[in-house]
């Protein structure tokens, strides 16, 4: 969300953000919400005036009954009640006014990073670098239930039974390799220096509508029915809210966490979920960076953070990419984000295995997260980024690790992980 003052004074600026996000129907809004907070400044100055009246008018009803003019104590009452009554009428008209201004200035987007491609959609997001050499075998890779199946390591035709499309059993080697990538990626973490976080799986509608906009919530979030409570779709929903309401010292930044979570999304839209398969589902693990810091660090954070999905991936031997997110493809919140997409030695492509984004002062001024400053507070900076997401990132390592006898290679750190071993043998050919 941004600053009302912000808008008012470079409504143009915000107008042209808007077009370069492709979002021309959104271009009456910024009129309408500079309209509507000049109605509500009006409300507020009219109330603080009718206040002052009532005070004032009080105070003479008792110097009236104390000199026993009780005609004038009576119209004085009588004007206090009016003035009471068109109080009432403009707090009411303060709140309804204030209820629609809030939400028509959530889904005006962010501004954008000036570094930001201007683009339609992800199919105009532009790659910046490769890492390692994507490499194509001679011998076919198999689709990669078919490779988990060679290991009796998936089930999805029970996992249909018992939850329907989007969810599996993960068995043996394949369910030891999932917990093992989340394991290492977990320390590989503790040891670029962030703290290591469990938060809860479950928040309440307000950290919602603070971490993320409202298309996203309807799109992904699971309510709990019945309760204030939503099942998270990633840890950064409640690591960014474990800071609601809070001033923090300049010394105590930057807060760098990394945390731990299942994830659960519906998963609407136009990618749907996959009948066979693990790349798009309503469950799953993951190991998640957040950061939170002054403004001028979190150009420093965000490149920080990409990185360490980027040194992740390639310490166990996983060609990738990086692509930026144009702007048409970039989700309102974000100032800038980038992807991580992973070489598919099957497909023939990259695919997509994490997103890293700056927010810039989106959510910390939602959530009301602020940092105290010499001589006033000020809003925070809140950043995010993927470590690993399996089963997804399962896909990537089988692919990209299968060997020609059906085996797959296990890295050398991951090894401790999986009990020593430096590969893992198929049951079913």
């Amino acid at each position: 969300m941004l600053d009302i003052k912000f808008v008012r004074e470079n409504p143009e600026i915000v107008k042209e953000n808007i077009r370069k996000k492709y979002q021309e129907a959104k271009l009456v809004l910024v009129d309408e919400v500079i309209k509507l907070d000049e109605e509500i400044r009006d409300l507020k100055t009219r109330g603080d005036e009718l206040r002052a009246k009532r005070n004032a008018t009080s105070k003479e009803i008792g110097g009236y009954m104390q000199k026993k003019e009780v005609e004038k104590a009576e119209e004085a009452k009588l004007l206090v009640k009016e003035i009471n009554d068109e109080l009432e009428n403009i707090e009411n008209k303060e709140r309804e006014l204030s209820e629609v201004f809030k939400e028509k200035m959530m889904v005006i987007p962010q501004i954008m990073d000036a570094t930001v491609p201007i683009g339609k959609d992800d199919n105009e997001n532009v790659e910046l670098e490769k890492f390692g050499e994507p490499v194509v075998p001679e011998y076919e890779v198999p689709y990669h239930v078919d490779i988990m199946e060679s290991f009796d390591g998936i089930d999805l035709d029970s996992a249909r039974k018992t939850s329907g499309n989007g969810f599996y059993y993960l068995k043996g080697d394949i369910a030891r390799l999932h917990s093992a990538i989340i394991s290492y990626a977990r320390d590989f973490m503790i040891d670029k220096g962030f703290t290591y976080c469990i938060p809860p799986y479950m928040i309440r509608s307000n950290v919602v509508t603070g971490v993320m906009s409202f298309s996203e919530m309807e799109d992904m979030m699971y309510k709990i029915e019945g309760e204030d409570l939503y099942l998270i779709g990633t840890s950064e929903h409640s690591m960014i809210g474990k800071f609601i309401n809070t001033i923090s010292s300049e010394a105590d930044m930057p807060q760098t966490l990394t945390s731990y979570s299942p994830c659960f999304r519906k998963e609407v839209g136009a990618h749907g979920i996959e009948e066979r398969g693990v790349y798009r589902i309503h469950q799953f693990e993951k190991q998640e960076m957040v950061v939170v810091c002054k403004p001028e660090d979190s150009p420093y954070w965000y490149e920080q953070l990409w990185n360490n999905t980027v040194d992740f991936f390639r310490s166990l031997d996983i060609p990738v990419r990086t692509l930026e997110c144009c702007s048409g493809d970039l989700a309102d919140l974000k100032v800038k984000s980038l992807d991580v997409e992973a070489w598919s030695p099957r497909q023939k492509k990259y695919f997509e295995v994490g997103s890293c984004s700056n927010l810039g002062d989106a959510q910390a001024r939602r959530l009301n997260i602020k940092l105290k400053g010499k001589e006033e507070n000020y809003l925070a900076h809140t950043l995010n980024n993927t470590v690993v997401a399996p089963p997804r990132m399962l896909i990537a390592f089988l692919e990209n690790l299968l060997q020609e006898d059906g085996s797959v290679r296990i890295p050398q750190p991951l090894q401790m992980y999986m009990g020593g071993k430096d590969k893992i043998v198929p049951k079913n050919k």
